[in-house]
C-alpha cells in the first residue's frame, strides 16, 4: 500500500486503514496498537517502509458549538481538509485564521505542530482538543493550556508523543471586531498594491494567499511540505554577533532575551536557493522549503536537508531544526 504525503515520495506500508469514525478509530486501535497515524501526510517526510500499520484518520464534520453576538465557537472533525475548513469560517464572516489560510493538510495535525504563519498561531485561536488515547481507548479532552504549545511545539510532540490521536478541534473566532493581524512587510505591501487600508478577514485570506501562491509551489505540482526549517531562536548575544557581521540579517523579538531569524534567510546567504542534488533540492524561489522535483526519495531529500543544515551551522554557528517529522 502507497501512504499518500504531499513530498510525493513512494512510500509503502503493508496495512493501512481508513478511519471514517471515532468508533473506527477505537477499533482500529484494538487490532493495531502501536500504529503509525496519518492525517493529510503534509508535515512529514517518509525515508523508509513503514512496518506499522497505518491509520489513515478522515474524520469530517464541521459544527457551531456555541455563539454570542462577539463570538463562535466552531469544532472541526481532524480529517477535515485545514485550507476548506478555514475558507469555510471566512465565508460565513468568521474572523482569526485569515492567516493561516492555504497551508497545507488537516485539522487534526494543526495543534500537533501548533502551525502558525504572519504572527498567528493555533494557540491564539484554539480552546480545546478532542484525543482518543492509544493506550486506554478512552476520549480525552485537552484545554489550550493542557497542550503547552510551543514555537511549533505542543504536548503532543513532547511527553505525551505517540499517546493520542486527536478526532475534533475546537476554535474560538471573531464575528465582529477582527482583530487582524497585518503587521508583516509582505502583507502590507500586498495591501498597499490593492490599496486596501481596512481589510476583512476575507480580504487578508486573499491576501496571505496571494503571497503563499508566489513564495510556494504548490504540492500537487512539484512535492514539498512547506517549510522545511524552523525560524531558530536565538540568545542576543548571539544575535548582536551575528548582527555584526552581517548588519542586513532580519530579525522578530521574542522576548527581552531571545531574537527569531528566519532560516530562510540564512539558507539563502549560504548560496543554497536552488541547489538541487538529482530530483531532491531547495526551491528556486524560498529556502526554506525543500522540494521533489519528480522522482526523488525520502532518503535523498534528507540527505539534502543535512547538507543544507551543516551549511548553515559552517557559516552562521546556528543549528537549524526540522519542522518537518522524519520517519
Amino acid at each position: 500500500m502507497l501512504i499518500p504525503n504531499t513530498f510525493n515520495v513512494k512510500a509503502e506500508a503493508d496495512i493501512l486503514v481508513d478511519i471514517h469514525s471515532e468508533q473506527a478509530l477505537v477499533e482500529a486501535l484494538r487490532m493495531y496498537p502501536n500504529p503509525f497515524v496519518l492525517g493529510g501526510g503534509s508535515n512529514m517526510l517518509i525515508t523508509q517502509k513503514i512496518s506499522q500499520p497505518v491509520l489513515h484518520i478522515l474524520l469530517k464534520g464541521i459544527e457551531v458549538q456555541e455563539e454570542t453576538d462577539d463570538y463562535v465557537w466552531i469544532k472541526a472533525a481532524a480529517g477535515e481538509n485545514w485550507h476548506q475548513f478555514v475558507q469555510y469560517t471566512l465565508e460565513r464572516g468568521y474572523g482569526g485564521l485569515e492567516n493561516l489560510s492555504l497551508i497545507y493538510g488537516n485539522v487534526g495535525t494543526t495543534p500537533v505542530q501548533n502551525i502558525g504563519a504572519y504572527g498567528v498561531e493555533i494557540k491564539d485561536v484554539m480552546t480545546s482538543c478532542e484525543a482518543i488515547d492509544v493506550r486506554t481507548l478512552q476520549k480525552r479532552v485537552f484545554s489550550n493550556a493542557d497542550c503547552c504549545f510551543g514555537y511549533r511545539e505542543s504536548i503532543f510532540k513532547g511527553e505525551e508523543k505517540g499517546h493520542y490521536i486527536i478526532t475534533a478541534v475546537t476554535f474560538k473566532l471573531t464575528k465582529r471586531n477582527h482583530l487582524l493581524h497585518t503587521q508583516y512587510g509582505a502583507i502590507e505591501e500586498v495591501l498597499r498594491e490593492r490599496h486596501i487600508t481596512t481589510p476583512t478577514p476575507q480580504q487578508l485570506s486573499e491576501v496571505v494567499i496571494a503571497i503563499r501562491q508566489r513564495k510556494l509551489p504548490n504540492p500537487a505540482e512539484v512535492g514539498n511540505c512547506g517549510s522545511f526549517f524552523k525560524n531558530p531562536i536565538l540568545p542576543k548575544e548571539k544575535y548582536i554577533e551575528l548582527q555584526q557581521q552581517y548588519p542586513q540579517i532580519p530579525s522578530y523579538k521574542v522576548d527581552d532575551l531571545n531574537v527569531k531569524v528566519p532560516a530562510g534567510w540564512l539558507i539563502d546567504t549560504c548560496g543554497l536557493k536552488g541547489y538541487r542534488v538529482g530530483d531532491a533540492g531547495v526551491h528556486t524561489q524560498q529556502a526554506l522549503v525543500l522540494v521533489n522535483y519528480g522522482k526523488a526519495t525520502g532518503k535523498e531529500i534528507l540527505a539534502v536537508a543535512h547538507y543544507v543544515k551543516d551549511q548553515v551551522f559552517e557559516k552562521f554557528g546556528v543549528a537549524l531544526e526540522f519542522e518537518v517529522n522524519i520517519f
